[in-house]
């Protein structure tokens, strides 16, 4: 069966992911995310009636406009249960900036209500049948609950969303799946991560040298995926440990869903080896500990800027980053300049500052393993800002797609 694919966003770009595919008089929808900018940035406008949605995962620029198309058009969304209910948290703190910050309304209440209701849950090996075609979900890797999309038909076709091909501490590996034609992130274009082991080893160092020295440890964490991982790394040192925001209400949930952890006894040890800071109130002695971890991940809002604001000044203090810190953000701002926007001021940071890589993603080298193991015919690159790289590395193997944002293209299916 020929079907129309068109990218509303992440094809040649991180974030903002939307994929339509059309054929046999249906459309579905492959994720609708936002970038979580300020103002925050979207995908294209989805003109068509969707029939039905599939979302890989619950980070913001994957899920964050799901409530826009599934309220509108009042339609099923599959996808596992956790992430289900973790992007219901994410769509409701979306919302909630956008009013705060006067940003037009992306979508309403009643939109992220009806979009709950018409979940319809899946976990990994699970088969629907839609349009004569048998959709079946496979770990991605990543974060807890993230899936990929097998669709067989005539050929069989992998969607892959962000995956990650080693087990973390927080979740195993994906698996490669047989396949004609293969929808592949590549986040990590012509970059290499360093040896995980080596990574732990300098942060818990670092950690070690702070503390020793009469400091204390500022962790800004994404709330979903980024805070369970840390906390596990750290779970057994030792500290006076705290963790605030977001990352808490995830945690909770996590422990709701222990098949889709590597190793649930290790995380409820996570969970028990840090303090949760439960109301305002409590930061005043959570601000006292030794480490803290806390959201927001790009320091643009959350429980973070209150203990920078109070860190600030003390060289002995250290600021660790571990995730991805987008443009314009005051993350990228402090690794670049060492400074950050406080009450609409640029405000020098007197502490440490690291960064450590503890992607999710896949680097460069393992996505090349792992179209390789896959074997496809054709191979469609998205969520990338560097996809000629894997072009040179791949030319005259597989016919490389690279679409364009709002071009149509078609395949068989």
């Amino acid at each position: 069966m020929e079907m129309k694919f068109r990218f509303l966003g992440g094809a040649d770009a991180i974030g903002r992911m939307g994929m339509t595919m059309e054929g046999g008089g249906k459309t579905s929808l492959f994720e609708y995310g936002m970038a979580p900018t300020k103002p925050p940035e979207y995908p294209l406008e989805c003109d068509s009636r969707i029939d039905h949605v599939f979302l890989t995962h619950s980070h913001l620029d994957h899920s964050g406009m799901v409530p826009r198309v599934c309220g509108r058009d009042n339609c099923e969304l599959f996808t596992t249960p956790l992430t289900a209910e973790v992007s219901e948290i994410m769509m409701n703190d979306s919302l909630k900036i956008a009013k705060s910050e006067n940003y037009p309304l992306p979508y309403t209440q009643g939109d992220i209500n009806r979009t709950m209701k018409n979940v319809v849950p899946l976990t990994f090996g699970d088969t629907i049948e839609l349009n004569n075609l048998d959709i079946t979900l496979h770990t991605a890797g990543h974060i807890p609950g993230a899936a990929m999309f097998e669709i067989a038909g005539d050929t069989t076709t992998l969607y892959s969303g962000d995956i990650h091909t080693i087990s973390t501490r927080l979740v195993g590996p994906a698996h490669p799946v047989d396949c004609e034609n293969l929808f592949i992130e590549g986040t990590y274009g012509g970059r290499f991560h360093p040896p995980r082991k080596d990574t732990e080893k300098a942060f818990l160092n670092k950690v070690a040298e702070v503390t020793g020295r009469g400091g204390k440890v500022l962790i800004p964490c994404f709330a979903t995926g980024r805070t369970q991982e840390i906390m596990l790394l750290l779970k057994d040192e030792g500290y006076d440990m705290w963790v605030d925001g977001m990352g808490r209400s995830v945690s909770r949930i996590y422990t709701n869903y222990p098949e889709y952890l590597l190793d649930f006894k290790k995380f409820k040890g996570a969970k028990r080896a840090f303090q949760e800071v439960r109301s305002p109130q409590m930061r005043s002695q959570s601000g006292k500990g030794e480490v803290i971890i806390t959201t927001g991940g790009m320091l643009d809002g959350g429980p973070v800027l209150g203990y920078l604001k109070d860190m600030r000044n003390n060289p002995r203090n250290a600021v660790l980053m571990v995730g991805y810190q987008a443009e314009d953000t005051n993350g990228r701002m402090l690794l670049e300049s060492g400074c950050i926007m406080l009450d609409g001021e640029p405000v020098k940071i007197e502490c440490e500052i690291k960064k450590y890589d503890f992607s999710a993603h896949a680097d460069h080298g393992q996505i090349i393993e792992f179209i390789r193991k896959c074997d496809p015919d054709k191979v469609i690159f998205m969520h990338s800002e560097t996809r000629e790289f894997f072009e040179n590395d791949l030319k005259g193997d597989y016919k490389i797609i690279l679409p364009k944002l709002g071009e149509t293209f078609t395949l068989d299916v």
